[in-house]
Formats: C-alpha cells, sequence, structure tokens
C-alpha cells in the first residue's frame, strides 16, 4: 500500500479541475494522495465543493475571500463566506491575508478584509489558512494585533525566507510547501523546508498551478503530483519518503481536527 499522504491545499473547484475532479480525486488516491483540501475563493463555488465531500470521503473544504478579490467583498460576500464556515466539512476558513506581488485590491482594502475574516474565523473556531505574498510584515503585524498567537494558522504555499519562517515558528504557527521546492532556482525554499520544524509542517500541491518537478511541464497540476514534491522533501529533511508522508499527514489530521 502507497504511504498516505495529505494535500492540504488545491483548488478542485477552479474550471481547471472541477469537469474531471471525479477522476482527478480517484487518481490521487491510487498513488496515496488519500485526503484532500479543497479551497473555494469564490462563494460561487461553495455548492460544487460541498457536492463533492458528499460523493468522496477523503475531501475536506475550505474557503475565504483571496486577497485579489478583496475589492468586491462587501457585507453580503463576508455573510456567504461566515454561514459556510459553519457548515460540515468545513475544517478550515481561508485562503485570506494579503498579496502585495499583484496588488489587484488596493492595499488598505486587503488589509481591512483580512481583518474582518480573522474576526469571524475566530467566532466559528476554525484554524486559518493565509496567503502572503511580498506582505510577510503587514501579515504577521494584523495576525498578532487580532489575538492569533499561538492560533492554529498555516501559510500556504511558503516562499519566504528562512528569517521570515522562523518568525511564523516562533509565532506558533506552521508553514506549507508545494511544488515550489522542486524548481531549479527554489534555493531558499528547499532551506526552509529543510528545516521546519517536524511538527507543524504540511504539503500541498496548490493545484490546478505548480507542478513539481519532474512534471512540471503537466498541466493542470492535480494531487497525484504532491507525491514527487514530498519525494524531494525528504530528501531534504534526511528521512524517507513513508516517514515524511505519516509526519506530514498525522500534523495536517491534528491542525484540521480529522479524525
Amino acid at each position: 500500500m502507497p504511504a498516505e499522504l495529505f494535500d492540504t491545499h488545491c483548488h478542485l473547484t477552479f474550471k481547471e479541475l472541477l469537469p474531471e475532479s471525479d477522476s482527478v480525486i480517484t487518481t490521487a488516491a491510487s498513488v496515496g494522495v488519500t485526503r484532500i483540501l479543497t479551497v473555494a475563493c469564490h462563494a460561487e463555488e461553495i455548492a460544487a465543493a460541498e457536492a463533492l465531500a458528499e460523493r468522496h470521503p477523503g475531501i475536506r473544504l475550505a474557503g475565504g475571500v483571496h486577497p485579489h478579490e478583496a475589492r468586491s467583498a462587501d457585507d453580503e460576500v463576508l455573510s456567504r463566506w461566515a454561514a459556510f464556515w459553519r457548515t460540515a466539512g468545513v475544517v478550515a476558513a481561508g485562503e485570506m491575508g494579503l498579496d502585495y506581488h499583484y496588488d489587484f485590491s488596493p492595499r488598505a482594502v486587503q488589509q481591512e478584509v483580512f481583518q474582518c475574516q480573522l474576526d469571524l474565523a475566530r467566532e466559528a473556531d476554525l484554524p486559518v489558512i493565509v496567503h502572503c505574498r511580498e506582505a510577510h510584515a503587514d501579515v504577521v503585524r494584523i495576525l498578532a494585533e487580532q489575538g492569533y498567537v499561538d492560533r492554529a494558522v498555516v501559510f500556504h504555499c511558503f516562499s519566504g525566507s528562512l528569517a521570515e519562517a522562523r518568525e511564523l515558528w516562533a509565532n506558533g504557527w506552521w508553514t506549507s510547501f508545494t511544488g515550489v521546492i522542486t524548481f531549479k532556482n527554489a534555493d531558499a525554499s528547499r532551506q526552509v523546508c529543510a528545516q521546519a520544524p517536524a511538527d507543524r509542517l504540511m504539503f500541498e500541491t496548490d493545484a490546478p498551478y505548480l507542478s513539481p518537478e519532474p512534471m512540471r511541464k503537466v498541466r493542470p497540476n492535480t494531487p497525484a503530483l504532491m507525491i514527487h514534491t514530498v519525494r524531494l522533501a525528504a530528501v531534504l529533511r534526511g528521512c524517507t519518503f513513508d516517514e515524511l508522508a505519516e509526519n506530514s499527514t498525522t500534523n495536517a489530521l491534528g491542525f484540521f481536527r480529522i479524525r
């Protein structure tokens, strides 16, 4: 039997994957990726996400206002997410946070929507999935101001420096790694992955994006390709694939409170 893996962040309801989502899930399970967290970034995806979870017992759900969409997040949108966070199968709020690379939404608006979601996630008593791109200082500040130090927070698709990662770990937060660590120019990400605390480490695909080497040309990325990321991470960390698979899956089940 393949070692069990948990893809802790992908987007099965995005247009690139949704038409084939059932077969994508089946193929992933055949190589050991038996658990998948699919993350919705638009409220219109909620129904499709819930339908997937009903058909596949290994699927869990998360969702929230991505910083790219903050400019259109009015009270009605936030209320829809708050209601979703209280439904069966939902194990986390987000992804939410700040993206200063693209600035698709004004930074002040991103910060306000992030703060609002953190308040609502606290009321729902859910772990939080953070999107942070070129906004480390502001994300850390807002989390601290909102009382999230030593709470269940994971920085998905972590791509910051080792110094930034150490600050997150010192605050009790988690880092999750994608196929980026397999890219030729990703030495910094590999260094962080190698040194991440064993008890606060998770892996993901962020599918349909970021296909790992040696499958970099495969589009779209799928949860099944996560095995390549974990295989390299095991080498970086000096352990076996099975050991890292068991460790990271146990971590994810605990973080998302899945029994």
